[in-house]
């Protein structure tokens, strides 16, 4: 049996764990496993490497993905979704590594009569019927790595400063790794916030001699007062380019309160790196389960964490919906502000 795999959308912490788990596992079932390079790019000009145990060998502890990857949206030309079919033929299965863009591809695929299998990776950690995604604890250990240092820097020269994360339609990263670093004030996409409650939590900090505060906020947070913040271009599955948000948040607070702010923009530093020993692990285990669902023939399923246990869920329901920080999550936060 021929068994793809792939590595879609933007790189995280842990890919590498997948491929070496589902190659590993995959050769020991007496299967082929063939890397399909540069996400469904790789599939659409039939780009692939063979997979051996030489080939996954040290590859552990490295971030990114040894196949590559691409935004590639197969589905944006006919011709391209033509040759994906076409070269399905090529494989028995494939085992699609994403995030919702990716899945989404899969789960299409998989309605046209195609044996694919998901494996859920984002470091937004907004995917359906998964507790976690691997790369996200890589993601917000990094976010509370940097608050820590910057509060140094803010306390010394009494300042605001404002750290953008990555986080379009959910805030899972902001807060999650805002607890983790003793954040001040921190924005999510999911409740629009009004600056004049920013001024009055900074100043509230002020007022009892904090001379600094550490906001964080969400690229795809946003103001209930209108701003612009996007810019017109978009990628290959339609998503509008964020960004500016950190800097004109700055802006309004300095107008607001008169305190000198300064802007971090976390940006790819986010997935970059070494995965955490949990994303390892998680990916290990994602990958191992993804083979044991090609030997079931159980398509169209995706590899998912609940509690402790490694389980499958139909894609369908995945790709569904997005996860999004739920306001009894968000409450925790809100204790530890201002």
């Amino acid at each position: 049996m021929r068994v793809g795999i792939l590595t879609g959308g933007g790189d995280c912490p842990g890919l590498n764990a997948v491929i070496r788990a589902v190659t590993r596992k995959g050769l020991q079932e007496g299967f082929e496993i063939i890397g399909f390079k540069n996400g469904w790019q790789g599939l659409i000009e039939n780009d692939f490497v063979n997979l051996d145990l030489n080939s996954v060998s040290g590859i552990l502890p490295r971030g990114g993905t040894i196949l590559g990857t691409s935004r590639t949206n197969p589905y944006k030309k006919e011709e391209d979704t033509r040759k994906v079919k076409e070269n399905f033929n090529n494989i028995d299965n494939l085992i699609a590594i994403g995030g919702e863009d990716t899945l989404g591809v899969a789960f299409k695929l998989f309605e046209e009569g195609l044996n694919v299998i998901g494996v859920p990776k984002t470091i937004d950690n907004d995917l359906s019927c998964t507790d976690y995604t691997f790369g996200f604890d890589t993601a917000i250990n990094i976010v509370s790595e940097a608050i820590d240092r910057l509060h140094t820097t803010a306390e010394s020269h009494h300042r605001v400063m404002v750290v953008e994360v990555m986080g379009r339609h959910s805030g899972w990263i902001a807060v999650e790794g805002g607890i983790a670093g003793g954040a001040d004030v921190i924005l999510i996409p999911e409740i629009p916030f009004d600056i004049q409650m920013v001024y009055e939590l900074i100043n509230k900090r002020h007022q009892r001699g904090k001379k600094f505060s550490i906001v964080v906020v969400a690229e795809g947070a946003k103001f209930k007062k209108d701003f612009a913040l996007q810019e017109e271009n978009r990628d290959a599955f339609g998503h509008v380019h964020l960004g500016g948000i950190a800097n004109l948040l700055a802006e309004e607070i300095e107008k607001g309160t008169g305190f000198e702010t300064r802007v971090v923009v976390l940006g790819h530093l986010q997935r970059g790196g070494s995965p955490s020993a949990f994303d390892r692990i998680l990916g290990t285990r994602l990958g191992i389960k993804a083979i044991e669902l090609v030997k079931e023939k159980n398509f169209g399923q995706m590899a998912a964490l609940q509690g402790n246990k490694i389980i499958s869920v139909s894609l369908k329901d995945a790709v569904g919906t997005l996860k999004v920080v739920d306001e009894e999550f968000y409450k925790i936060a809100e204790v530890f502000f201002g």
